[in-house]
C-alpha cells in the first residue's frame, strides 16, 4: 500500500525540481547549495519518506556538523537510508554509481544538486570522481558515501573500498561513521514493496584525517570498518572479523 503513495511522490518531486534545475543549468545560473533548488534532494527525500510512512530517528545529532565539511561513511542495505541521510546532512553530495545518471529526468537532476557519479568498474575514472569530490568538500560541501559499494541483503558488514578514505585524506576532513538501522525493513534489496517504519541513524565519533597521507589509507579503512562493525555487533549483528590472511579484502580498491 505504501508503494502506491511513495512511487507517485517520487515522480511528482522529480518533476517539481527538474524544471528549475534544467533551466538554471541551461542558462549557466549557479545553484547555491542552501537555496530551495539546491536543497532539492532534501525536499525530494523528505516528502518520499512522508508518503512511505517512514520516521527518521537521529542518534548523536551533535556529530552532524553544520559548519565544518565532513565525509559521512555508512553501511548500506536499502535505498531508503539514502533518503533518510539526505534529510539530516546539509550541503551534501552522495557518491553514487554511474548507472543512476542514466535514469530519465531523475539522474540528471540528482547530478546537479545531490550526487557525484562514479564508474565502479573503472578505477581511474572512479578516483577522478573522488578528486572532484575532494575539491567540492574544500568548497564547503559534505560527502556521503557507502564504502561497501552496493547494498547488502543483511546488516552484516562487508569489505570497504579504499576510494572514500583516499577522498577524506585528500580533503583533510574528519570521517563520521554512520550506522543506519531499520532501512532493510522498509525496503530490502530487490523488493518493490515499501513498508512504513522507523529508520535510525547513529552518528559515531568522528575519525580525524588531518596530517594523514595516501599511505595511511589502509589503516584508516580498518579504524572506520571496526567502529561500524562494533556498533552493529552491539545490535546483535554477527560480524565476521577477518583473519590476517583475509584482512587484505578490507583494503580492496
Amino acid at each position: 500500500m505504501r508503494a502506491l503513495l511513495a512511487y507517485p511522490m517520487m515522480v511528482l518531486q522529480t518533476l517539481i525540481f527538474i524544471v528549475p534545475i534544467t533551466v538554471m543549468t541551461l542558462f549557466h545560473i549557479p545553484i547555491p547549495p542552501d537555496s530551495f533548488v539546491g536543497r532539492g534532494g532534501h525536499w525530494w527525500s523528505y516528502w518520499v519518506l512522508k508518503a512511505a510512512g517512514v520516521k527518521v530517528v537521529v542518534r548523536n545529532p551533535e556529530r552532524v556538523s553544520r559548519t565544518e565539511s565532513r565525509v559521512y561513511v555508512s553501511n548500506h542495505v536499502s535505498w531508503f537510508e539514502i533518503f533518510a541521510l539526505a534529510t539530516v546532512v546539509d550541503r551534501y553530495r552522495f557518491v553514487a554509481k554511474k548507472e543512476i545518471q542514466r535514469v530519465p529526468l531523475f539522474g540528471k537532476a540528482a547530478g546537479e544538486v545531490a550526487a557525484i557519479y562514479i564508474e565502479r568498474n573503472n578505477r581511474k575514472a572512479a578516483f577522478s570522481a573522488y578528486e572532484e569530490a575532494a575539491e567540492r568538500i574544500k568548497g564547503g560541501l559534505n560527502v556521503v558515501v557507502f564504502p561497501e559499494g552496493t547494498r547488502g541483503r543483511t546488516y552484516e558488514l562487508r569489505p570497504f573500498k579504499k576510494g572514500p578514505f583516499v577522498l577524506a585524506i585528500a580533503a583533510q576532513v574528519p570521517i563520521v561513521p554512520v550506522i543506519t538501522w531499520g532501512s532493510k525493513e522498509v525496503q530490502a534489496k530487490g523488493e518493490i514493496a515499501i513498508h512504513s517504519g522507523t529508520i535510525e541513524l547513529t552518528f559515531l565519533e568522528p575519525v580525524e584525517t588531518k596530517g594523514m597521507t595516501y599511505e595511511d589509507r589502509d589503516a584508516l579503512v580498518e579504524v572506520v570498518w571496526n567502529r561500524i562493525a562494533a556498533a552493529l555487533e552491539e545490535k546483535g549483528v554477527p560480524i565476521h572479523r577477518p583473519t590476517p590472511t583475509e584482512a587484505a579484502a578490507l583494503h580492496a580498491e
